[in-house]
């Protein structure tokens, strides 16, 4: 799984979109989009990942365990 859907997987959970999460974080509209396919700054996922109270590391744990099923 990209890296985007795994995000959005949490964020699911927690109620929220990847739109808010790009706006309450003030960086650009779709930028979390593009995480499909290529990296992200690690300063941008790690935001991501405090705002979602995870760690980058399980957002990334999480996108390579589905990609084995």
């Amino acid at each position: 799984m990209p890296l985007y859907t795994a995000i959005k997987e949490v964020a699911r959970e927690q109620n929220k979109s990847i739109y808010r999460i790009e706006h309450d974080l003030k960086i650009g509209n779709g930028t979390i989009g593009r995480w499909n396919t290529a990296l992200p700054r690690y300063d941008l996922l790690q935001a991501v990942a405090d705002y979602l109270g995870v760690t980058p590391q399980y957002l990334m744990h999480l996108s390579q365990a589905k990609e084995k099923e």
